[in-house]
C-alpha cells in the first residue's frame, strides 16, 4: 500500500525509503543552490534559459492573478512572471535555494514576490487559492509525485491552470544516445571541476533517467484530477512542457 514502510522510491539509480530520498534530495539542493545557473547550464547546454522563456509564455500570467511557483527557490521562473503584474508566491522545500532567490531578487531590484518554505506534498495554502501553479525542473525531485500533483489540484481555483517544465526522454533517433553520453560522462565531471561536487550532479542526471516518460507523466497529471492535459515536447522530448486545467 502507498505510504507503507516497505515502499521505496528512486534516488537516481538507487531505490531508497521515501524519507531517505527527501533527506538526500535536500542535501543535493543545499549543495548546488549557490551554483544553480551553472547546474542548469551544465545539464542543458545553456538552453534552459530559452526553455524557461517559452514556459512562461505558455503560462500567460496576467496582472492580478495569484500564482504559485513551486520548487522555484532561486527565482528563475518568478522573475520572468513578475513583469506581468501577477502576484507570485515562490515556494521551495529548501531554505538555501530560497536564500539564493531572495539575494538574486535584491540584486535585480525585483520586489513584491512572496517567498515561502513549503513541501509540494503538503502545501499550507487553502483549497482553491491560486489561479495558476508552475513547477520547473522540480517535480522529478519530489518524493511522492502523485501526492504533489493532487496538492497542486487542490490549491488551484476552478479554471486554474497547471504547468510543468521537466526533462524527459527525447524521441529523436540518435540524439538520445548522444545526450546520454554527454550527461552521464561529462556533466558529473563538470560538477567536480566547476563546483567541486560530482555526486550531486550525478544524481541530477540519474533522476532524469528515472522520471516517467511523457505519456506516463501525462497520465499521472490526469489521474490527479486535471483535464485537457497536454504535452509539448522540446528537442524531441528531451524536455517537455506539461499542462492541465482544473474545472
Amino acid at each position: 500500500m502507498p505510504g507503507s514502510p516497505t515502499d521505496t522510491v528512486s534516488f537516481g539509480y538507487e531505490d531508497v525509503a521515501p524519507e531517505e530520498k527527501t533527506r538526500r534530495v535536500g542535501e543535493v539542493f543545499s549543495n548546488v543552490a549557490a551554483k544553480y545557473d551553472l547546474m542548469n547550464d551544465a545539464m542543458s547546454g545553456g538552453l534552459h534559459r530559452l526553455w524557461k522563456d517559452l514556459f512562461v509564455r505558455r503560462v500567460k500570467p496576467r496582472a492580478g492573478e495569484q500564482i504559485l511557483d513551486m520548487a522555484g527557490g532561486t527565482g528563475d521562473i518568478a522573475f520572468r512572471m513578475a513583469k506581468t503584474g501577477a502576484s507570485i508566491t515562490v515556494a521551495d522545500i529548501n531554505p538555501q535555494m530560497l536564500e539564493v532567490g531572495i539575494e538574486r531578487a535584491t540584486e535585480r531590484g525585483i520586489d513584491g514576490l512572496v517567498w515561502s518554505e513549503a513541501n509540494a506534498e503538503t502545501l499550507q495554502w487553502p483549497d482553491k487559492f491560486f489561479d495558476a501553479y508552475t513547477i520547473a525542473f522540480g517535480i522529478r525531485n519530489v518524493t511522492d509525485i502523485p501526492k504533489a500533483l493532487r496538492e497542486a489540484h487542490r490549491v488551484l481555483k476552478r479554471g486554474g491552470r497547471f504547468y510543468v517544465l521537466e526533462f524527459s526522454t527525447t524521441q529523436w533517433p540518435g540524439f538520445g544516445q548522444v545526450y546520454d553520453a554527454y550527461s552521464h560522462h561529462l556533466v558529473p565531471k563538470l560538477g567536480k571541476l566547476l563546483a567541486n561536487d560530482e555526486e550531486s550532479y550525478r544524481y541530477l542526471i540519474e533522476s532524469i533517467r528515472r522520471f516517467p516518460d511523457m505519456a506516463a507523466f501525462e497520465r499521472m497529471i490526469a489521474d490527479a484530477g486535471f483535464t485537457q492535459t497536454r504535452v509539448e515536447p522540446l528537442l524531441g522530448g528531451l524536455v517537455a512542457i506539461h499542462s492541465g486545467w482544473k474545472i
